[in-house]
Parts: C-alpha cells; structure tokens; sequence
C-alpha cells in the first residue's frame, strides 16, 4: 500500500510539471468559471433577499377624494378589513397627508394647498405583492375613491432585470465550465498518450485499472481544486470589498455556502474529466 501511494504521488506530481503549461491553462479555466458560477449563486441569494425585503415593504395606498363622505369612508374601510389578501392598513386623515406633504413638496407647492384640498388615505400592505393589483383593481372605480396607486410595477422590473442578470451569469458560467472540463480532458490523454505504451506494459503484467487510473484522476482533482480554491478567493473578495445596499448584502453563512458549492463543483468537475479521458487508454 505504501508503495502504491507513493507511485500515486510521484505519477501525479510528474505529470502536472511536465503539461505545466496546460495545468496552468487548465486551473485558471476552472477558476474563472467558478468565479462567474458564485458571482451568479451570491447574485441569486442577493435577490432573492432583497425581493423578501422589498415585498414585506410593498405598500399599496387607496386615496379618497377631498370631498369623500362619511358613508364612503366608511365602506372602504370595512371592505379594506374584510379582505383576506390585505395583511394590515393604517389610516391616515387629511390633516396627516397634508403634513407629510409639507414634508415632501417644495414650499412652492405645498403652501398653495390647504387642508380641504389634500385626499386622505389607506395605506394597506397586501399579503403578498401580487395582491396589490387586486385591491387596485378592486377599488378604483369605488364611489368616493381618488386613485389607487402600489409601487409592484418597479419590484416587478427589478426582479425582472435581476433575474437576467442571474440567467446571463449561469449560462457563461456553464460554457466555461464545460470548457474546463473539455481542457482537463485534454491535458490528461496528452499525458496517457505520451505514456500509452508504458501504460499497456503495465496491463500485461497485471495491473489493474485502478492502479493506473489513480494518478490521473488525483491530478485532475488537484487542477479541479486549485482552480476552486483561485475561485473561493474571488467569491470572497467579491463579496467583502464590492459594495453593496444592505438589501443586496448576505452575511458569511451565505458566502460559506456558496463557497462550498464553487469547491465541490470544481473537484467534481476535475475527477470526472479525468476518470472519462483515461477510460479509453485502458483497453489492450
């Protein structure tokens, strides 16, 4: 056994100086591709995070006219507190809505206004965003009602542009690693086809399989995790020094996760391109 281990070993190292160039290659495919896969599973956690954020925030407001009455304020009211799809509201009279104006509108505006003039307001968080065009929907033409506006459309086109981003980023980031794969594949039948005739000696004495195909598969392994571990470095750096709004930023668990995933891929990615380009020089 520790002979064998120390064959491994010398056959490994062997092989990776003497295609030094092609593991080179090899390990910085691997870790550009693992870079862009992580940027694009950080992109997708950050999205997701935020799209969770933005929905708790979503708000959509029902305005009463100035001259709403009693009865009508009424109605909307009972109707809003009836409704399954609406979490909450708060009520905000004419006098509220006419100070948070002050607060908002340039003096210019605001002091042309008066209280009369100013609509009072429901302000409803819905149980999910979707729900905001249903109380839209739903009170827009009611009897005393002003307008009805929900800021869905704007998370609606974030998440949208976020979600093409995430697509871009995961299908250059699935070339690349296929690419990885294609080159690793290559670097190793380089390797066994420099050595074919040393390889079938060593099954017409016996050999076994396993004994010769152990010291390519670790060599793609260690090009599979030195490309990972270049890739780790970027995620990380990406992660700390990029800034991002607190909505977007993930905390270490999220970054260790995905770190995970860059390793493991690219150990997975390294074995197997190894293990299929060796397959076809074993048969004597």
């Amino acid at each position: 056994m520790r002979v064998y281990l120390r064959y491994a070993v010398k056959e490994t190292l062997g092989n990776l100086w003497r295609n030094r160039m092609m593991t080179i290659a090899a390990v910085l495919t691997v870790a550009v591709s693992l870079s862009l896969v992580g940027a694009a599973l950080l992109l997708k956690q950050s999205a997701a995070q935020a799209s969770a954020q933005w929905q708790q925030g979503t708000r959509v407001t029902v305005w009463m006219q100035p001259t709403a009455s009693a009865s009508e304020m009424a109605s909307v009211r009972s109707q809003l507190a009836s409704l399954p799809i609406v979490k909450n509201c708060a009520f905000y009279s004419q006098a509220q809505d006419y100070q948070e104006a002050k607060r908002i509108l340039p003096q210019s505006e605001w002091s042309v206004l008066k209280v009369s003039d100013v609509p009072s307001s429901f302000r409803c968080v819905p149980t999910v965003p979707s729900n905001a065009f249903v109380v839209e929907t739903t009170f827009k033409t009611q009897s005393g009602v002003l307008t009805v506006t929900a800021p869905e459309q704007q998370i609606r086109e974030m998440n949208r542009a976020i979600r093409i981003l995430q697509i871009v980023f995961l299908a250059l980031a699935g070339v690349l690693l296929l690419s990885a794969t294609v080159l690793i594949l290559n670097t190793i039948r380089m390797a066994i086809f420099a050595r074919r005739r040393e390889v079938s000696v060593m099954k017409l004495v016996g050999a076994t399989n396993w004994f010769i195909r152990i010291p390519y598969i670790t060599e793609g392994f260690i090009q599979g995790l030195l490309g990972s571990a270049v890739a780790i470095a970027a995620v990380t750096a990406l992660h700390t020094w990029y800034p991002l709004h607190n909505e977007f930023q993930l905390d270490t668990a999220a970054l260790l996760g995905t770190n995970a995933v860059v390793l493991v891929v690219g150990v997975v990615v390294g074995s197997v391109g190894s293990a299929l380009a060796i397959r076809r020089f074993l048969d004597v």
